[in-house]
C-alpha cells in the first residue's frame, strides 16, 4: 500500500450561487462535518479568484496515506454528506488527488 500523503481537492459550484446566505451555510456546515471525520488533516475552504476558471469554491484536505483516504470515502459521515448535501446542493465539480512528486 502506498504510504505517500494524499492531497484531495475539489472545486465546485453550488445550485444557490456564490454570494448567498445558503452558500455560506453550505461552506461552514461542510467544513464542520468533513473536517471532523477521522483521518482528515488540514481541511481548508477556498473561494475562487481566477478569471481562468468558472468554478466558485474549493475544498482541500490531506490524508496520511491511501488507507486513511479509503477510510474517509466509506466513513458514514462522508457517505451521508454526499447523499444528503453534495448531490443535492452542488451543481458541478472537479476532483483531483495528488501525491508529492519526488
Amino acid at each position: 500500500m502506498n504510504s505517500k500523503r494524499i492531497k484531495h481537492m475539489v472545486i465546485f459550484n453550488l445550485q444557490v450561487g456564490k454570494d448567498t446566505v445558503e452558500a455560506e451555510q453550505f461552506l461552514k456546515g461542510s467544513a464542520q462535518e468533513l473536517a471532523a471525520i477521522p483521518g482528515v488533516e488540514q481541511f481548508e475552504v477556498f473561494r475562487q479568484v481566477s478569471a481562468k476558471t468558472d468554478y466558485d469554491f474549493g475544498f482541500s484536505m490531506v490524508f496520511a496515506d491511501q488507507a486513511a483516504y479509503d477510510a474517509y470515502n466509506v466513513h458514514p459521515v462522508h457517505t451521508k454528506y454526499v447523499q444528503e448535501r453534495w448531490v443535492k446542493e452542488v451543481s458541478r465539480f472537479q476532483e483531483i488527488d495528488l501525491t508529492l512528486y519526488e
